[in-house]
């Protein structure tokens, strides 16, 4: 999922995780491995976020899903794998104009 910059925003605040921004040159890689989505990397690896459906909620929301862990200890070699739903649920609130 492609997330606006108000959703970066709230996805790196309640994650802590960072962006990878879109001129980033393992864009081109990771958009033909996973697709077009917002990647962002963490201590653990590359997440995505997936549409998260809630029943009746007035928000909308992501799943974080993994997609790679971090294959050395000083964190610049990445191991993809099956992605895998963490169970985490990113809301993003209203946003206001």
């Amino acid at each position: 999922m492609k997330l606006t910059s108000e959703q970066v925003k709230q996805t790196v605040n309640q994650l802590g995780a960072q962006v990878l921004p879109d001129e980033h040159p393992a864009m081109p890689q990771l958009n033909s491995m996973f697709g077009e989505h917002t990647f962002f990397v963490d201590e653990m690896g590359l997440k995505v976020l997936e549409p998260a459906a809630s029943p009746g909620a007035d928000r909308e929301s992501g799943e974080v899903v993994s997609l790679a862990d971090w294959g050395d200890s000083d964190l610049t070699r990445l191991m993809a794998h099956e992605p895998e739903p963490t169970g985490v649920i990113v809301v993003f609130g209203h946003m206001r104009h």
